[in-house]
């Protein structure tokens, strides 16, 4: 699987409780921005409508070559999952606190573009700052075995 984007600030804002990935519904002006990676997970975010689940302010840059049959860069786009889990997700983001949030997306050996969606609740303040506490204190613990390992 190649990587295509990374939603960072996803994984910084928000507490992470299930992840799951889906197919995305693109045309192929976007298939062909998607592979070139211009592709940008910020503020984006999933949504229901209708009894489907949509990728909704996820930006795709045009492709240059495409000219006239080129796409809207932040068109919803139609999450691809099966019945039964989108029923499951729909009844879980009905809770106080729960969204879904894109945290990557990749293609995968067969050349399918797929995003990996996350079922979250956003983290307060200080509770981001712990998470950066720890993560400090572990780096500067791996940097001293590091150095006593030399």
């Amino acid at each position: 699987m190649k990587t295509v984007a990374v939603n960072k600030a996803a994984l910084h804002n928000y507490q992470i409780l299930e992840t799951l990935e889906a197919g995305v519904s693109l045309v192929g002006s976007e298939v062909k921005s998607v592979r070139e990676g211009r592709v940008s997970l910020k503020e984006s975010y999933g949504d229901i409508k209708d009894g489907e689940i949509y990728l909704v302010k996820c930006h795709i840059s045009p492709y240059k070559a495409a000219n006239i049959f080129n796409h809207e860069p932040l068109r919803d786009r139609k999450l691809l999952l099966h019945r039964r889990e989108i029923r499951r997700l729909v009844g879980k983001i009905q809770e106080r606190g729960l969204t879904l949030v894109p945290i990557k997306v990749h293609i995968t050996d067969k050349g399918r573009i797929k995003v990996e969606v996350a079922l979250a609740r956003g983290k307060r303040e200080y509770e981001k700052r712990e998470t950066i506490k720890k993560r400090d204190a572990e780096r500067e613990i791996r940097a001293e075995i590091k150095k006593r390992l030399r």
